[in-house]
C-alpha cells in the first residue's frame, strides 16, 4: 500500500510536530547506521586481506559493493516505498542488513563477503536509509528543510563512532566476532522503522490530476478499452506492455532529461567521473597509514577525526550555499569543492606521518562538507523540480558504477607497483580533472544562454532555471505534494 494511503486512520495525522520529532530523531540514527557504516571498512581491510590471502583489488571489491549498491539501489527502493510503505522498506533494510554481517562472520573467502557484506548489506542499507528520508517529506512540511538538515547530521555522527567502535571490538574479538556484533547493531533499523508510523496525507496534498495508487498512463489504458478493443487482445497486450515499461524507465530514470538539458548531463557527467576518486581515501587511508607505521588505534582515529569535523562544518556549508548570493552560483562552489578534496590529496603524498595525516584529514573534512552540502543542491538547480526524482534516479546509478570499480582498480595499480602513494595519485586525477571540467563547462554554458537570452530579450520570458536549455514553468510550493524520492547523500 503507498504511504500516503496506509495510515488506517479517519484523520490526518499532525505534521511538523508531535511524534514527527521522534520520527526525525529515529532518521538521525538510521543514517548513521547507515550511511555512516561504510567508512568503518578500511579499519578491517588489513585483516581481511591476511584472512583469505587477498590483493589490495580483491580485499577492496567488498566494501565497493556495498557503497555502490547503497547509492545505486534508489530506484528498487522508491518502488518498494510505493507500493509497501515507508516503514516496510525501513524494517526489511534493517532486516537485511543485519542478515548480511551476521552471514559475514561465517564467510570463508573473501568472494562470499561480496554477496554477504557487499550486495545484502549494502542493499539493506540502502532501503532503510531512503525510506527513512522519504519518511520526513510526509511528517515534516514547514519545517521539512531543517528537519533534512538535522538528519544529515546522523552521517556525520556514523563516520565519528563507527571506526572508534570498530577498532575497539576488532582489537577485542576479531573481526567475525565484531561483524556478528555489527549484524545486531544494524537490526536497530528495525526498531527505528517501527517508529515511523504511516501517516495519511490531508485531503488536497496529492494532485488533482492523479488518484492515490493510480499508475501513469491508466487513462491511457482506460480511453483505448473504451474504444471497444479488448483488454485480451494480443496487439494491445504488447502495446500495453511495452508502453509501462517505458513509462518505469521515464519515471525513475530519465534519460529525456540527460538528452534535452545541458545542465544535468555536464553535471551528472562530472559527478560521476568524480566519483571515480572520490570514495578512494575512506577505503585506503587506514591501510595506507598502517602500512607506513601508524599504530592502528591511530590510523582508525583518522576517519573518525573526518567524520566529527563533518558535524559542524556540513550544516554551515548548508546554509552558506543556500544564501542569496550564491544562487545560480553553487555549481561553481562545488566544483571549488571537488578541487580541494583534489588537492588535499598531495599532502599524504608528502608525508605519512601521524600529525601530517591529521592535517590532511581535517583539510578533507572541510572539502568533503562543500561536496555534501551541494551535491543534490546543485541538482536542484539544474533540473526542474517535478522531474527532480526521475533525474535523481539516473544520477545516483551512473555513480554507483564508478563508486564500484574506482576502489578495484585502484587497489590492482598499487598491487602492480607496490606504492600506497598511486592511491592518492588517482584520486587527486579524477577530482581536479572532474572539477575544472564542470567549472568551465557551466561558465561556458552560461555565457552562452546570455547570448541566447539577450537576441531574444524582446520575448522577456525568464526562466527560473539558469541552466536548464529549455525554460520551465516552476510550480508554486503548495502545489509540490509530498513525493517519493530515493535520496542518497555523500
Amino acid at each position: 500500500m503507498s504511504q500516503g494511503g496506509a495510515a488506517g486512520h479517519g484523520a490526518a495525522k499532525p505534521q511538523d510536530r508531535g511524534w514527527a520529532w521522534m520520527v526525525l530523531l529515529a532518521a538521525v540514527v538510521l543514517q548513521g547506521l547507515t550511511l555512516g557504516f561504510p567508512c568503518c571498512i578500511g579499519v578491517f581491510f588489513t585483516d581481511l586481506q591476511h584472512e583469505f590471502q587477498a590483493s589490495n583489488s580483491q580485499t577492496s571489491w567488498f566494501p565497493s559493493i556495498m557503497v555502490a549498491v547503497l547509492h545505486g539501489g534508489g530506484p528498487l527502493c522508491s518502488i518498494l516505498v510505493k507500493r509497501f510503505g515507508c516503514r516496510f522498506a525501513v524494517m526489511l533494510g534493517g532486516l537485511l542488513s543485519g542478515l548480511g554481517m551476521v552471514s559475514s562472520s561465517f564467510c570463508r573467502s573473501i568472494s562470499q563477503l561480496y554477496l554477504t557484506a557487499g550486495l545484502i548489506t549494502g542493499l539493506g542499507s540502502c532501503f532503510s536509509f531512503q525510506a527513512g528520508v522519504t519518511v520526513l517529506g510526509y511528517y515534516f512540511v514547514r519545517w521539512r528543510t531543517l528537519a533534512n538538515a538535522i538528519a544529515s547530521t546522523g552521517i556525520s555522527l556514523g563516520f565519528t563512532l563507527w571506526p572508534l567502535l570498530s577498532q575497539y571490538l576488532l582489537d577485542e574479538m576479531g573481526w567475525r566476532n565484531t561483524f556478528l556484533i555489527f549484524g545486531g547493531i544494524l537490526l536497530n533499523c528495525c526498531v527505528c522503522g517501527a517508529i515511523m508510523r504511516p501517516i495519511q496525507l490531508a485531503s488536497g496534498s496529492l494532485p488533482q490530476s492523479a488518484k492515490p495508487g493510480e499508475e501513469p498512463g491508466s487513462r491511457a489504458e482506460e480511453a483505448q478499452l473504451s474504444s471497444g478493443a479488448s483488454p485480451h487482445h494480443p496487439v494491445l497486450q504488447q502495446h500495453t506492455r511495452r508502453t509501462k515499461c517505458f513509462q518505469v524507465l521515464q519515471k525513475y530514470l530519465a534519460f529525456d532529461i540527460f538528452c534535452q538539458n545541458k545542465g544535468y548531463q555536464i553535471y551528472t557527467i562530472g559527478v560521476t567521473w568524480m566519483m571515480m576518486g572520490f570514495a578512494l581515501p575512506h577505503v585506503y587511508l587506514v591501510p595506507y597509514a598502517i602500512h607506513n607505521g601508524v599504530e592502528e588505534r591511530k590510523a582508525a582515529l583518522l576517519i573518525s577525526i573526518i567524520g566529527f569535523i563533518n558535524i559542524f562544518i556540513r550544516p554551515f556549508t548548508g546554509l552558506l550555499s543556500g544564501h542569496r548570493v550564491f544562487t545560480g552560483r553553487r555549481i561553481y562552489l562545488f566544483s571549488l569543492a571537488v578541487l580541494l578534496c583534489g588537492l588535499s590529496n598531495f599532502i599524504c603524498v608528502i608525508s605519512a606521518e601521524f600529525s601530517v595525516l591529521i592535517l590532511y584529514c581535517v583539510i578533507l573534512s572541510i572539502a568533503m562538507s562543500g561536496v555534501g552540502a551541494l551535491t543534490f543542491q546543485v541538482l536542484m538547480d539544474v533540473v526542474e523540480m517535478d522531474r527532480f526524482s526521475s533525474a535523481l534516479g539516473l544520477f545516483t546509478i551512473l555513480e554507483s558504477i564508478t563508486l564500484l570499480i574506482g576502489p578495484p582498480l585502484t587497489g590492482l595499480l598499487v598491487d602492480i607497483t607496490g606504492d600506497f602513494h598511486y592511491v592518492f595519485y588517482t584520486s587527486s586525477f579524477f577530482l581536479i580533472s572532474a572539477a575544472l571540467f564542470m567549472g568551465i563547462s557551466f561558465c561556458a554554458l552560461e555565457k552562452k544562454n546570455k547570448l541566447r537570452e539577450a537576441s531574444k530579450a524582446h520575448l522577456d520570458n525568464p526562466s527560473r532555471y539558469q541552466y536548464s536549455d529549455t525554460s520551465i514553468e516552476p510550480k508554486t510550493e503548495s502545489q509540490s505534494p509530498p513525493v517519493v524520492e530515493y535520496i542518497t547523500s555523500i
